[in-house]
């Protein structure tokens, strides 16, 4: 039997799973999707991760030690819980948010990571070695730094300004032809209709093609973006948060340099010495790293 440090990064759509042996072989680096996938019930969520390992590591390989980042361990306590369960199942864990991957990923040790992805969160660790959280509370009433808060702040943006008899500046276009609808009524029918992440993200991308355009609405949608993701590393601060590197993921602010510009020109105006760094890597490595750590 070969023994594996095994990493996993669960969120809403994807899994992530990063195995090593304990020479160093690659063994797996896979993504399959994260249906089913949900942290509560703990003790079905753990069971869904030893299905998952025993999906994707090859037949004669046994975890060792499996760093977990998820989306839903929102908590320290639900963290340690969770891992507690999964000792239950005899698997070795260390559990945190999701977003706590990215300062391990990016090869550090100390910093805040900031995820503007589906959702938008932010995470570090005090003085202390305390978790810190602050954000995600969900795209129908926060996130407004991902990619479905985007789109609803921008489709709420699009058909005030409709109902003010402003005429469209490209914004309310754009979300038209993202939703394949003919007007506004339908767009809100569209919008409203299915409240969901898979519904609403897609849209994401022309709320920045209309920013790019020069739509001063959509324009004002990013800069509340920005706004937003500077506000939680500014929490997480004044909360004790340890580190002078914002390591930034997620697909909204790695593929759209426009909030990625903006949120970096805000962190270093209020933190001096402080930086964004994208992180380049796959958040899954922080897993592994953090597995490799338990391990040793």
């Amino acid at each position: 039997m070969i023994a594996a440090d095994v990493g996993l990064d669960l969120g809403g759509t994807k899994a992530a799973v990063l195995a090593v042996g304990e020479d160093g072989e690659a063994l797996v680096d896979t993504v399959v999707a994260a249906e089913g996938w949900d942290a509560e019930p703990i003790a079905d969520g753990a069971r869904w991760v030893a299905d998952l390992l025993a999906r994707t590591l090859p037949s004669g390989v046994a975890p060792r030690a499996v760093g977990i980042g998820a989306q839903g361990l929102d908590t320290p306590e639900i963290a340690a819980e969770f891992a507690a369960a999964l000792g239950k199942l005899g698997i070795r864990a260390r559990c945190v948010n999701d977003a706590a991957l990215l300062v391990p990923a990016a090869g550090l040790e100390r910093g805040i990571g900031l995820i503007a992805g589906t959702g938008a969160i932010g995470v570090a660790t005090d003085a202390a070695d305390h978790p810190l959280i602050t954000g995600g509370w969900g795209w129908v009433i926060g996130d407004e730094a991902g990619a479905a808060g985007i789109v609803r702040e921008a489709t709420r943006a699009a058909l005030l300004a409709h109902d003010d008899g402003k005429p469209d500046d490209g914004l309310l276009d754009a979300l038209l032809q993202a939703f394949r609808v003919p007007d506004a009524e339908r767009l809100a029918r569209a919008v409203n209709d299915e409240p969901t992440m898979d519904n609403w993200g897609p849209a994401a991308p022309a709320v920045f093609a209309a920013a790019d355009a020069g739509s001063l609405l959509a324009l004002a949608v990013v800069d509340g973006a920005a706004d937003h993701l500077a506000r939680l590393v500014d929490q997480l601060v004044r909360r004790g948060a340890v580190g002078d590197t914002v390591v930034a993921a997620g697909s909204v602010i790695v593929n759209q340099p426009r909030l990625a510009d903006a949120v970096a020109a805000r962190v270093a105006e209020r933190h001096p010495g402080s930086r964004l760094q994208l992180l380049t890597d796959p958040p899954v490595v922080g897993a592994l790293t953090i597995a490799r750590r338990l391990a040793s």
